[in-house]
């Protein structure tokens, strides 16, 4: 396994996450992780002054006002940020990272990276900036490192290596509809020794993304929640891009059809809510949650095929 660039230990470290930017007239040492998402980044080569983006979606909508988020306003925003030190977009040069169609069906049906790389792509040629390198698409998620003294950009693709929990935390993403139920798992997780919640989220779109932006070793998902159910997002998952699951709900009781039905489309562990009692303290939670969820982040799973119903 190559190791990660540890950069220059004289430069101001700063990683970006989904919807951030950076603009600096300082050398710095960026960085960031990209699944289907987008990085532009921006340097010039008058007065080196630099950006680095991440933005998520192409396009924004009437309303929408979170500028990271959007690459259309993203990468205007950055560009104008970068021309308060010199307006000539002539002394801009630009590379492209990420866009990759790393997820496959979790994007339900629509290629999000395709669209980030090509709304990237159209918002540089109106701004007139040359792209001067393009490492985009693909099946996989990237690292990029982004010296902005003299424009090196680093990348390192994600690979399925096991990581030694032995030396490394366990990172958990929860993903459950309610706040309460979060907060209460979080609470469990992270008064464990040698675990941390990397993330929540309170649906499967919300939970697309983070698996992704944070690459987490186990996923623990509910399954009664709103637009997509838990089992129908453990089918893509487990389809698509395997990663650990535990399922956590009320409704999936010892030797029911539901448990059956989760282990068959790939959960590791399954655990009903209820006898969690995580609303009377987390004794029980640690007893019965914990050791499912370090069992579940050592296990090394594959696709599997789509259950047949």
């Amino acid at each position: 396994m190559e190791a990660e660039p540890v950069g220059p230990t004289d430069l101001e470290r700063v990683f970006l996450l989904p919807g951030e930017y950076h603009v600096t007239e300082k050398p710095k040492f960026l960085a960031t992780l990209l699944g289907s998402c987008v990085a532009v980044c921006l340097y010039n080569k008058h007065n080196g002054s630099a950006a680095l983006n991440h933005f998520v979606r192409d396009r924004s909508s009437a309303g929408d006002n979170d500028i990271g988020r959007f690459g259309d306003l993203s990468i205007k925003h950055i560009v104008k940020g970068l021309k308060a030190f010199d307006p000539d977009p002539s002394h801009y040069e630009a590379k492209i990272y990420g866009g990759g169609n790393v997820v496959g069906h979790l994007n339900f049906g629509v290629n999000i990276g395709a669209q980030n790389i090509s709304v990237a792509k159209e918002v540089l040629g109106e701004l007139r900036i040359p792209i001067v390198e393009d490492d985009t698409g693909g099946g996989r998620g990237r690292k990029i490192y982004f010296n902005t003294s003299n424009f090196d950009v680093m990348t390192r693709f994600m690979g399925q290596e096991k990581r030694d929990f032995s030396k490394q935390d366990v990172r958990v993403l929860i993903v459950d509809d309610s706040m309460l139920v979060r907060s209460v798992l979080r609470g469990v997780i992270e008064q464990t020794p040698g675990m941390k919640v990397v993330a929540e989220a309170s649906d499967a779109f919300e939970a697309r993304d983070l698996i992704i932006s944070t690459d987490p070793d186990v996923i623990s998902l509910d399954i009664v929640m709103p637009k997509i159910d838990g089992l129908k997002f453990l089918e893509k998952i487990m389809g698509h891009y395997p990663k650990p699951v535990v399922i956590v709900s009320t409704i999936a009781k010892n030797n029911s059809d539901i448990t059956k039905k989760a282990q068959k489309l790939g959960a590791v562990g399954v655990v009903d809510k209820d006898v969690l009692e995580i609303y009377k303290g987390q004794e029980r939670a640690k007893k019965e949650y914990i050791p499912l969820l370090r069992m579940a982040a050592d296990r090394k799973v594959e696709k599997t095929v789509k259950y047949e119903r």
